[in-house]
């Protein structure tokens, strides 16, 4: 019997030299969407800073110019430096604020939901709803009205339009605009403000071997 503890602590102790691979995995991941949402703002600056100053039909924050160029060149720059995996937990944390601003100010009106569910039955709040969670019961109800309109656009398109020339490219879905993207990367930038880059996968682990032992962190 006691072999079996020793062979599970001596798998587990084996995967510390690959303990770089999942750091690398979500810099890899993050980057190109943070690259890209920074170049989009900085090629429209001028939209995002109306959108983040309007309060009608925008977020209503201050200093609207500012605050879309603080946000582009954050995600421009944090990005490309989670390629490198350069100060990595450095560039997260300004990141892990973007995300919650974004959650906050843009999505947190909408609920979880990125794409609203239109099946109740194989909706998240399935779970949820049996223990009384704020606003499962709600999304399950949301879910059969957008499974009606869902259904009655397909009737429409089916009959007055090339559905299967519109649907070729994905499934009609319904937009909930929830606070689902913005969560799932801050967690995951959370992850790399404690883990770091990772080991032998990133700049910051060789800047890390010049410093004096009691400093270096990989």
């Amino acid at each position: 019997m006691h072999t079996l503890p020793a062979l599970y602590y001596r798998l587990i102790g084996g995967l510390r030299h690959l303990d770089g691979l999942p750091p690398l995995a979500l810099r890899l991941y993050l980057a190109p969407i943070f690259i890209a949402a920074g170049l989009h703002k900085l090629n429209n600056i001028e939209d995002i800073a109306a959108w983040f100053g309007n309060p009608d039909w925008g977020l209503g924050l201050p200093a609207p110019e500012l605050m879309a160029y603080l946000a582009a060149y954050t995600e421009l720059l944090g990005g490309l430096a989670l390629v490198l995996g350069l100060a990595t937990r450095l560039v997260s944390i300004p990141l892990l604020i973007t995300m919650l601003v974004a959650a906050l100010a843009a999505h947190w009106d909408n609920g979880w939901f990125a794409i609203a569910p239109s099946n109740p039955d194989t909706s998240i709040a399935t779970v949820l709803e049996p223990i009384g969670f704020p606003g499962a019961k709600q999304s399950l109800e949301n879910s059969l009205e957008v499974a009606n309109r869902l259904g009655r656009a397909r009737d429409i398109l089916g009959e007055h339009g090339n559905y299967d020339w519109l649907t070729a490219k994905g499934s009609l879905v319904v937009l909930n605009n929830g606070i689902e993207f913005a969560a799932t990367y801050f967690i995951m930038l959370l992850v790399l403000l404690f883990s770091g880059g990772g080991r032998y996968v990133s700049v910051d682990y060789y800047l890390s071997r010049l410093l004096p032992p009691s400093l270096a962190k990989p």
